[in-house]
């Protein structure tokens, strides 16, 4: 069995080893972890991983060779779990739908707080306690224009909160890319320059000089070629962008390997208080905005890559991110990273035909001024244009 667990792994391209396949048998057959599938995968990833880099990979693989592992929800919740169940899923017409009213911001969460302290038992189906299905903006599996989602998978993406422990993965940079056009469109914003002293042979030139000095050689210099773009790439993850990985992957590949002064970090629907680069420890490695802001020369290139696809409370007002209460509403910092380097675009993986049906699209645009291109080939094109201007 784990031998075709080895083979997975290798299929994955996870770079596993025959050594470190046999570590990994020996610390079974000494019984250093417990006879459970949650010991058995800590144990296998510490032994066969070598790079954090691949932990994305080799989840995969596991969850595929293993069948997956139901999440199972803390016990310590303050909601107990069998109200976040749902045991059935109602469909409303459009005309029910546009019935539905919108609490607003504020009256969601004092509303929220009230049931909280009210609610004693499971609800299914109603219009207003915390439960499943139904149209109460409270709880999971129902319909909504606007509430808090807890526990549950997202349906309709109206929440304007999300009340559980989310995780996502890093965006592979070695993904094998299905064409070149991405990178050709992206080699566009390269300008190189000839600076400093002599440093590289300059072949052609010390091949004319040579023939002109009838044969006798002729050595010529020449500065070493350099590209002096820097870029700053943003990349949205999770939630709705969970639809485009494929593609920002292999922007996000071609971007790695075409812009040598690149530095990335990521964010979740909108740009708050602070950015991280590793989506594992998110919570734990922070890096202020602030430091950003200041740490990068202003002829830094800065691309926003996002779907730009959340509730407008997320762009527009203080504590709208679905994570936490921030301070400062998403527009302030990103009015500030517009005003802080000048030469900025966003890409959106969305369809271009899209963009008019959602509020929160037009808001980041204007806020852009306009500078949004859909992540197609001419859209990629457009972008790297304007910002080698």
């Amino acid at each position: 069995m784990l031998i075709g667990f080895f083979y997975a792994l290798r299929d994955a391209k996870v770079p596993v080893t025959i050594k470190e396949f046999l570590t990994l048998l020996e610390a079974l057959q000494r019984g250093v972890a417990a006879p459970s599938l949650d010991e058995f995968y800590y144990l296998a990833r510490l032994s066969l991983v070598k790079d954090e880099a691949h932990f994305d990979r080799f989840d995969r693989a596991f969850g595929a060779f293993f069948h997956g592992v139901n999440a199972v929800f803390d016990e310590k919740a303050d909601i107990p779990l069998d109200w976040l169940l749902k045991r059935f899923e109602r469909e409303l017409t459009p005309e029910q739908r546009a019935a539905l009213d919108k609490l607003g911001y504020d009256k969601l969460q004092q509303r929220l707080e009230q049931l909280l302290k009210e609610q004693k038992e499971r609800h299914e189906g109603g219009s207003k306690w915390i439960g499943t299905g139904g149209t109460s903006p409270f709880g999971n599996g129902g319909t909504n224009p606007e509430g808090i989602r807890i526990g549950g998978q997202g349906r309709n993406r109206t929440a304007v909160k999300v009340w559980e422990q989310r995780s996502y993965r890093d965006y592979d940079d070695e993904r094998e890319l299905g064409t070149r056009n991405i990178k050709v469109a992206l080699r566009r914003l390269r300008r190189f320059a000839r600076t400093g002293a002599a440093e590289e042979l300059a072949l052609d030139d010390t091949i004319r000089a040579t023939a002109s000095n009838a044969g006798y050689l002729d050595i010529r210099m020449q500065p070493e070629r350099r590209n002096r773009i820097k870029v700053l790439m943003l990349l949205d993850v999770g939630g709705s962008m969970d639809d485009h990985i494929e593609r920002v992957e292999e922007l996000f590949s071609a971007a790695r390997s075409e812009f040598k002064n690149m530095e990335f970090y990521y964010f979740h629907n909108c740009v708050y208080d602070h950015l991280w680069k590793n989506n594992r420890r998110r919570h734990s490695e922070r890096f202020p905005t602030w430091d950003l802001l200041r740490t990068y020369p202003p002829d830094t290139r800065v691309i926003f890559v996002g779907d730009a696809t959340m509730s407008p409370y997320e762009v527009l007002a203080p504590g709208g991110s679905v994570e936490y209460n921030n301070e400062e509403p998403g527009a302030d910092w990103l009015a500030r990273f517009t005003s802080t380097f000048p030469k900025f675009a966003w890409l959106n993986p969305e369809p271009e035909h899209l963009w008019q049906y959602r509020q929160s699209i037009a808001v980041i645009r204007q806020i852009m001024n306009n500078r949004m291109f859909p992540i197609t080939l001419e859209g990629l094109e457009r972008a790297m244009r304007l910002l080698s201007k």
